[in-house]
């Protein structure tokens, strides 16, 4: 490992962890429909013997603010796409419509929006764990080189202080995508 390989493979994995974050966002209802709110919902599907993510079996529209659309590929599926929306923790009843389902998003109570709120910097956490994870391990990897004789002491702190910027710079860009999502959970 070098000076170089170091810094790109730490910025890449603090990237990749306000990535995922981001992702998670994304799975947390604000009231208007959305398909990433339930692409990702596993169905255990019989006729194929095996556990899929929604998006893999159906086409997921909005055709309302307040509804979702979805129109499984094979016809065979709506019952087992029933059945996995109905256990997933949505809360939501799905509506068997022949070949589709539609799923009406009800308006959330102000409660729900403030477990919500929470539950958004719950994940904001962890993904600021993530990149404080990432920093260390950069940190480290900063110190072995040093150790190593691979590059100077001054080499070393330029090279931690390039990981702590990017630790302040991605973390600020979670924090600023949470409040961004709490407004968006708290607009009625």
């Amino acid at each position: 490992m070098n000076q170089e390989s170091l810094s790109t493979d730490t910025q890449e994995a603090m990237r990749k962890a306000v990535e995922y974050t981001l992702h998670e966002f994304s799975s947390i209802r604000t009231g208007k429909a959305s398909p990433a709110l339930v692409e990702n919902i596993d169905v255990q599907v019989q006729s194929y013997g095996s556990t899929m993510k929604l998006k893999q079996l159906a086409v997921i529209s909005s055709p309302e603010p307040r509804l979702l659309m979805i129109s499984p590929f094979d016809p065979s599926t709506v019952q087992d796409i029933e059945r996995g929306l109905k256990e997933s923790k949505l809360g939501i009843n799905p509506a068997v419509d022949g070949k589709t389902i539609r799923l009406p998003i009800p308006e959330l109570s102000e409660e729900r929006r403030m477990d919500l709120a929470k539950l958004v910097k719950q994940m904001a956490e962890e993904g600021r764990v993530r990149v404080r994870a990432a920093r260390k391990h950069g940190m480290d990897g900063a110190k072995l080189l040093k150790s190593d004789n691979s590059i100077t002491e001054d080499q070393q702190r330029d090279l931690e202080n390039e990981i702590q910027q990017w630790t302040d710079k991605f973390v600020k860009e979670i924090d600023e995508h949470v409040e961004h999502k709490e407004k968006e959970i708290m607009t009625v």
